[in-house]
């Protein structure tokens, strides 16, 4: 297992929750605000909450767009969390059309808003589902998942979900009210989860452990 990990620092509200779950396994959290700091990272973590735009704005600010980019192309493990997943891809319908880091081929859009029986669907999607292999995905016997049995409950709170275009992208879903939500995602060097690991009990931290040992 690795000794520390970078967390990319653009002032996410889920950055210091996930560096204390990280702490928790023993490891080094690094906050990374720089494009020198993310360019030198290890392995790199990815968090975010809120608003896609939003979030794409703060990496912006800071200069970290083409950072990130280029770390993700370095073959080195990248893990988004939430929005932080949901940033990997092309972009997101989230209050308007905008675009992501590009590195996942797929879009983000909302839940929709009523079931396959015209019923009101509950939005945000919040609380805790379970687990299942994506249809046509990759597989978790290894990997980030690996130890997390199909069914094992995680901690959700989103509105919008990546939509990934080639199902080999997808690694794991959880049903929500008839939904097919994808909750896991992975693209070589990429992993991506729609859940928060760091609230997500056992389960979380063995995914992030997984994450770390990559």
């Amino acid at each position: 297992m690795t000794s520390r990990a970078a967390l990319v620092d653009y002032d996410a509200g889920n950055l210091l929750s996930v560096a204390r779950a990280i702490r928790h396994l023993g490891i080094e959290a690094d906050l990374a605000d720089t494009p020198g700091a993310v360019a030198t990272a290890d392995r790199l973590v990815l968090p975010g909450v809120g608003a896609f735009a939003s979030c794409m704005d703060g990496l912006a600010k800071r200069g970290l767009v083409d950072a990130v980019r280029r770390y993700a192309e370095s073959a080195r493990p990248f893990l988004g969390i939430c929005v932080g997943m949901q940033m990997l891809f092309d972009g997101s319908d989230e209050f308007g059309s905008n675009p992501g880091l590009g590195l996942i081929p797929g879009w983000v859009r909302a839940i929709p808003a009523r079931d396959p029986d015209g019923r009101t669907r509950k939005i945000p999607h919040v609380g805790w589902n379970g687990l299942k292999p994506a249809n046509g995905g990759a597989g978790w016997t290894d990997g980030l998942l690996a130890g997390v049995s199909p069914g094992d409950n995680v901690y959700f709170v989103h509105s919008f979900a990546a939509a990934p275009e080639k199902d080999s992208d997808r690694l794991a879903e959880c049903d929500y009210e008839g939904a097919r939500i994808v909750a896991a995602v992975r693209r070589g060097n990429l992993w991506g989860v729609q859940f928060h690991p760091e609230k997500s009990g056992s389960s979380g931290l063995r995914i992030l452990e997984n994450f770390l040992r990559s």
